[in-house]
């Protein structure tokens, strides 16, 4: 049997989803969980890993096992294992065919930045900061460069391991919430680091460092070093994978309501 989690974390405490010797990760932590509820070992496949520091609002993961048990106990037991920060949020069987990574048609993501000229503290480790002023005209200017299909070079992190660097960015949104800023990706795939350094050329764009017209240099330039610094991951939250509807899972869970 085949079934699929969704899941929530706050990535702070971790060094990102996919496992490590060290045991600190979101994965280690989840797959040592459904170990002790299944009482036997279980693997677990992603629908997209996570950097140190990032966090995940519905990061969907599937599993075999020859354990029976009602949805709400998979949710129920592994939480009874799992860290506060750590939660599953739901529970389904899926047909053997589905596969969390291969079966996504997309994915989203979300970054959130505070403006303000004092650094965060009760946000510490969940939104990034800038205290210049942002304005949103200019960074919706330059996002509209991004849109489409690209080499995306000038973003990908010299440890990315995609076999291309060519991604289809369907959607950039930027929203002010207050001192809060929010901007939503949509593409097929990211590269390693690739939303962080958006982010970077954004923000500088943003505070007016950069006019918009660079970012279509950037783009251009397919070289890293043309880019900003890589953006801090405290802001970066991932929303979830999109799939068909035919495998009728849940396109979103209880966790998003507390972000801006």
């Amino acid at each position: 049997m085949r079934i699929a989690l969704g899941l929530s974390y706050l990535g702070s405490a971790y060094q990102g989803w996919q496992s490590q010797p060290s045991g600190c990760t979101v994965q280690d932590r989840l797959e040592g969980a459904l170990a002790r509820f299944a009482t036997t070992p279980v693997s677990t496949l992603c629908a997209g890993r996570t950097d140190a520091g990032v966090h995940g609002l519905m990061q969907v993961v599937h599993f075999d096992t020859e354990l029976a048990r009602e949805p709400f106990s998979w949710v129920r037991g592994t939480n009874r294992f799992l860290p506060a920060d750590i939660a599953v949020q739901w529970a389904q069987p899926v047909p053997d065919d589905f596969h969390a990574r291969a079966s996504a048609l997309a994915r989203r993501y979300a970054y959130v930045v505070l403006e303000s000229p004092v650094r965060p503290s009760v946000e510490a480790g969940r939104v990034g900061w800038t205290f210049r002023p942002l304005d949103g005209e200019v960074m919706r200017a330059a996002a509209h460069h991004l849109i489409g299909q690209h080499d995306f070079t000038s973003f990908r992190a010299s440890a990315c391991q995609a076999l291309s660097p060519v991604k289809h960015l369907r959607r950039i949104d930027i929203v002010r919430k207050g001192a809060y800023w929010r901007f939503d990706f949509e593409a097929d795939a990211f590269l390693h680091h690739m939303i962080r350094n958006l982010m970077g050329c954004l923000v500088q764009i943003g505070q007016g460092l950069q006019p918009p017209d660079w970012m279509a240099e950037v783009l251009a330039a397919r070289d890293r070093d043309a880019a900003a610094p890589t953006f801090a991951p405290d802001g970066l939250y991932f929303l979830g994978p999109v799939y068909d509807p035919r495998w009728g899972l849940p396109e979103r869970t209880a966790a998003y309501d507390g972000l801006p």
